[in-house]
């Protein structure tokens, strides 16, 4: 007869197993930027384009909110592109390898992006919004509108996936900051152009940024062309629970989670956005000092290792 803590000692450990979601891909774009494909079969069918899910590399880890940027229905298989930019997402840059495990990934959550067939429409990405905007671009192209993609990067090393872009693209226009690539410019630059070029552009959808998502708005606000823009402010539970993610909308104030992400670019308050997204900084840095200064204890505590090992000088062998 087993006791009851052994009892729920073993669910406790099904539970961990059956909850681990597999890395099965990873590429590194650049020093600070990396992808990670994760087994998920049910995700995989169930995800749409503009949906988000909240990872946890490990079970005392940080709940992350992430745009998902692809998904791969037949395959089983969701991809997150994912910028090492402070503590929790630099613990997943070292840790998250190949047949290594997520603790937990939530979603899809958030409202999908709304489809439609008709017109043209321009699909703008912006750095790391370059990856989350193209669930957006194949939706558009495979329901019958002429896509237009408008990427910026700073320089051509840091440009990807021009080629899965083309390939749902009818135009496709490169903006780096040096000109080492397509036009020399911002994507405002490029969403000028595609602005001057077509006239029958039903929508624009921006993804990156919040100061180039709203550059991209006031680039189509003379032209009255409906601009979507995908919200990222702090987020904790991801269901509308919390609050944390609170944006002003015009004269509403909505949850990006719930209500969201997407939402009119020529409604958002940017002034607002930008200062809830300063508000953590300080603990933000904080995290990130304690953290390297974790990892500088573990180098030398290796190297400690390393030396103590080693035969003292005169021993014979």
């Amino acid at each position: 007869m087993h006791s009851s803590s052994d009892t729920q000692g073993r669910a406790s450990a099904s539970t961990v197993a059956t909850s681990a979601f597999p890395i099965v891909a990873r590429e590194d774009i650049s020093e600070v930027t990396f992808l990670l494909e994760i087994s998920h079969p049910l995700m995989a069918r169930a995800a749409r384009p503009g949906q988000f899910v909240i990872v946890m590399s490990h079970a005392e880890g940080e709940r992350i909110p992430l745009t998902i940027a692809d998904f791969d229905r037949e395959r089983g298989t969701v991809t997150l592109v994912i910028q090492a930019v402070g503590k929790s997402t630099l613990e997943m840059q070292r840790d998250c390898q190949v047949d290594t495990t997520l603790y937990g990934v939530a979603g899809p959550l958030g409202i999908p992006t709304p489809i439609r067939g008709e017109g043209t429409v321009v699909c703008v990405g912006g750095g790391l919004g370059v990856a989350p905007v193209f669930p957006q671009a194949r939706a558009f192209h495979e329901a019958g509108a002429k896509v237009v993609g408008v990427l910026g990067f700073r320089n051509r090393d840091l440009v990807f996936w021009e080629d899965k872009f083309r390939a749902v693209c009818e135009e496709l226009i490169l903006c780096t900051d040096d000109g080492s690539a397509g036009i020399r410019g911002l994507v405002t630059e490029g969403l000028s152009q595609a602005i001057e070029q077509h006239s029958d552009i039903s929508e624009v959808v921006a993804i990156g940024p919040p100061i180039m998502m709203r550059a991209c708005a006031e680039t189509t606000r003379p032209h009255h062309i409906r601009t979507s823009v995908s919200l990222n402010p702090i987020m904790v539970d991801g269901t509308g629970m919390c609050g944390g993610c609170r944006v002003r909308v015009g004269d509403q104030v909505r949850f990006a989670c719930v209500d969201g992400p997407d939402f009119d670019g020529h409604l958002v308050d940017f002034d607002d956005l930008a200062s809830r997204l300063k508000r953590y900084r300080d603990e933000e840095a904080e995290a990130i000092e304690h953290w390297n200064h974790a990892c500088r204890r573990a180098e030398h505590a290796s190297a400690d290792t390393v030396v103590s090992g080693l035969p003292a000088t005169g021993t014979r062998s």
